[in-house]
């Protein structure tokens, strides 16, 4: 992969002092936004063509990673930081959420997602994850619609035969609009918890999340969430305020243990 894409900065606008060919494969965020994914179609694993609101029932929260297949280094890292990170929440794929992966290369074809998704899958270890991690490939004028709408960036080098793009995962509501981007290769579980407990309007998840929920907030600076003490001073008790640390120390317990396994990583594609 280029070197162009180490430098491409995640910005809520593009950035005129950056060079145009960065501002290319830049990550504009459009929080908030309807995804089209009505009228937007793409093949499956198996050459099937689907809508990409197949995906969306209407119940479960949608990560979406726009990378490529033959991707030689940063769409490997991103998988295999994204697996190490999904591993390690409760939650899991098929069950709680959906993943979408798709291919921002229009020459990449139904085999090599087939492929791409055999070793995901046995990466990744849960039954539930045939069922819910999709990798998909599709015709240009989707693809770029598609990134168009989430504001992924990229380009084709033409001298370098590679996609000069950034990575994050991008997360939806069910009914497809754009709720939260995780920027980078390796993320925070509690991080991408908190995203996809935000994006299904709490129906997934424990009282416990849901409260300690109420406890953080994104933090755009950090691109990452904050414990805001005065929400926990705003419920109004003393006696609030005992319950809300009794929910705390139970959601910290819970990431102590988590961060003591070391979670096996996936061979990159």
């Amino acid at each position: 992969m280029l070197l162009i894409k180490t430098f491409a900065l995640a910005d809520m606008v593009p950035d005129p002092k950056i060079p145009q060919e960065l501002r290319e494969v830049q990550i504009v965020e459009q929080l908030g936004k309807q995804v089209q994914i009505q009228d937007l179609s793409f093949l499956d694993e198996e050459g099937n063509s689907v809508q990409l609101s197949h995906y969306f029932a209407g119940k479960k929260p949608v990560i979406l990673n726009l990378l490529y297949y033959g991707c030689p280094s940063l769409c490997g890292y991103f998988l295999n930081g994204f697996l190490a990170t999904i591993k390690e929440l409760k939650w899991s794929a098929g069950e709680d959420f959906e993943v979408v992966n798709i291919s921002i290369d229009p020459r990449e074809i139904p085999s090599m997602a087939r492929g791409k998704k055999k070793s995901t899958i046995e990466a990744y270890g849960r039954q539930s994850g045939e069922a819910g991690m999709h990798f998909l490939t599709g015709e240009e004028n989707s693809i770029k619609q598609l990134a168009s709408q989430v504001g992924f960036g990229y380009r084709y080098d033409e001298k370098q035969k590679e996609y000069a793009h950034s990575s994050a995962a991008i997360v939806l509501t069910p009914g497809g609009v754009v709720s939260r981007y995780l920027h980078g290769i390796q993320f925070s579980p509690r991080d991408l918890r908190f995203a996809l407990l935000e994006a299904s309007e709490g129906k997934i998840g424990t009282l416990v999340d849901r409260v300690v929920m109420f406890c953080y907030r994104y933090d755009p600076s950090s691109r990452g969430y904050s414990l805001v003490v005065m929400k926990v001073m705003q419920a109004g008790s003393a006696g609030a305020v005992v319950v809300f640390g009794g929910f705390l120390a139970v959601f910290w317990r819970g990431e102590s243990r988590r961060k003591k396994v070391k979670p096996n990583s996936s061979k990159g594609g």
